[in-house]
């Protein structure tokens, strides 16, 4: 990259961590004392304005880098991604997003929490919730280390390395000072800019091929080197049959994963009232069904413009794929159109990625203080404010992420998001699904459902071909590998709800009917809600 390509990117990228540090500040000087306001934003935001933010929190590196990346390399199976992520919203909406608005009030715990024995569950399920966080905090990371590496010229370790810690310091100042309302208007700004740089280079894309698709999609797979084959499916996912159950493992944990994320649950305590968090959800789903859309045409715009090869030759995984597609519809390398429009997509990204670890870092942090410090804390002991607690939690866990985010920066970004989405798929939403809807559910089912989901589905990440055994694995030079699937879903989804079922029916518990009857008629209609 020219001196001129970095230049006018850093000095985006700078204004826009600018901005978010003003808008932090300034909400900064509001008082942030209360659980409520930290947490929640009092509650305050319109749902056309969450609808933004949640489309924000959920349009991230892995969608905007990753996906368009994955499919300038194998077509379309790399496509499942887009179709996952934005089919799992029709879960979130129809089942999901009233009924947890209704019963809780900052967490996942509150919902599950609400008629069984407090602590167990809050202690499991924060547990869970802090341990998707970081996972999907990880691709934030590699994808950040990733962009900032290609903008400096380079893909030396020290350049990625530094631009993880600086990610991670950045996410602790927005959390510990913001708060939810500074997390969410930071979300809003970077949706707009995100969805205005996807059209854009969508928009550039189409008129390149003159508006043909058929011509965008041909031209993809003669350069692809694969011919038809890059249009079908199998390229990924094809060769054999532990190939084909990935497949079918992916998208199991990208449909119902999206349920059970702690960042995005958190966003339907923001508005008012039950009403407004279905409305937000209407919202999101058409900014992110157009956003997805156009991830396609960016994937295979690649693949025809830039070429598998030289996506592949910038980055391994393909992260690199939507900045050096921009490069070319600017007017390649040297000219002014190319170094600007290069330089806006890197800002764009950049910021995509500092809003999403914002939201992420402040549900883990909330999960941490609100769930597991409330609950561990001695009865004797001197009690701390919960936000104090979660401003903690928030440098704690940002350092877990920097660490982590330093060990995977060679595995692309959707794939680990892909992780990420079946742990939530696994622990979170069989206890969610359960709580909601079947009366006789004990403490002890959703506390065995909880681990029985998280445990398995993080064994079997550790013994499958992502960790060791493989040229493309985290330790290539050892091999533990048990496991022959990548994406560990298709098992550990089954043993959530398997796992949720066994501990209810073997529990001695009887099932308290007059606190589900209040918690049914509480989801149902509003009534108590907070």
């Amino acid at each position: 990259m020219t001196t001129d390509h970095r230049t006018t990117a850093l000095l985006l990228f700078s204004a826009f961590v600018a901005v978010t540090l003003i808008i932090t500040t300034w909400v900064s000087r509001h008082r942030q004392g209360s659980a409520e306001e930290f947490y929640a934003g009092n509650r305050l935001f319109s749902p056309m304005e969450n609808g933004f933010a949640i489309a924000g929190d959920y349009m991230s590196a892995a969608s905007f880098l990753g996906i368009s990346g994955l499919i300038a390399l194998v077509g379309y199976d790399g496509m499942l991604y887009s179709v996952g992520f934005l089919v799992a919203w029709l879960v979130v909406l129809f089942l999901v997003a009233e009924l947890v608005r209704n019963c809780g009030r900052f967490t996942l715990a509150d919902v599950v929490a609400a008629r069984m024995r407090e602590r167990p569950v809050r202690i499991a399920a924060g547990t869970s919730s802090v341990a998707v966080s970081v996972l999907y905090l990880v691709a934030q990371m590699v994808g950040a280390g990733s962009l900032v590496a290609l903008l400096l010229g380079g893909t030396g370790e020290a350049v990625q390395a530094w631009t993880v810690v600086g990610v991670g310091a950045l996410m602790v100042i927005y959390v510990s000072l913001g708060g939810m309302r500074a997390t969410t208007w930071i979300q809003i700004v970077k949706a707009v800019l995100l969805l205005g740089g996807t059209v854009t280079l969508t928009v550039l894309v189409l008129l390149r091929f003159h508006g043909d698709v058929n011509r965008l999609l041909h031209t993809a797979a003669e350069r692809s080197g694969h011919g038809d084959a890059f249009l079908a499916p199998g390229l990924a996912y094809g060769g054999d049959w532990t190939a084909r159950f990935d497949f079918i493992s992916l998208g199991l944990a990208l449909v119902l994963g999206t349920a059970g994320l702690p960042h995005i649950l958190s966003r339907f305590y923001t508005v008012p009232t039950a009403r407004a968090a279905r409305r937000s959800v209407v919202w999101a789903i058409g900014l992110i069904g157009g956003f997805y859309l156009m991830t396609i045409v960016l994937g295979f715009g690649a693949a025809a413009l830039i070429g598998p090869d030289a996506v592949r030759a910038s980055h391994a995984s393909g992260n690199t794929a939507v900045p050096l597609l921009a490069l070319d519809l600017g007017g390649g390398a040297g000219t002014t159109g190319g170094t600007v429009l290069f330089a806006v997509v890197a800002a764009v990204a950049f910021a995509t990625i500092l809003a999403v670890v914002a939201g992420i870092t402040l549900a883990s942090s909330a999960s941490v203080a609100h769930d597991l410090y409330a609950s561990l804390r001695r009865p004797g002991g001197k009690p701390r404010s919960e936000v104090a607690v979660a401003r903690v939690a928030a440098v704690g866990i940002g350092v877990v992420a920097i660490a982590l985010g330093l060990l995977a920066r060679d595995l692309n970004v959707a794939f680990l998001v892909g992780l990420a989405f079946a742990v939530a798929a696994s622990a979170n939403l069989p206890v969610l699904l359960y709580s909601l809807f079947w009366r006789g559910f004990t403490t002890r089912g959703a506390v065995w459902s909880v681990y029985g989901g998280l445990i398995p589905a993080v064994v079997l990440v550790l013994l499958s071909p992502v960790v060791s055994g493989s040229p493309d694995s985290l330790f290539p030079g050892v091999d533990f590998q048990l496991f022959p699937l990548q994406n560990p879903g298709l098992v550990s989804v089954p043993l959530g709800f398997l796992a949720g079922w066994l501990g209810t029916v073997t529990s001695t518990e009887v099932p308290d009917e007059a606190r589900h009857a209040e918690t049914e008629v509480r989801s149902l209609t509003g009534a108590g809600a907070a």
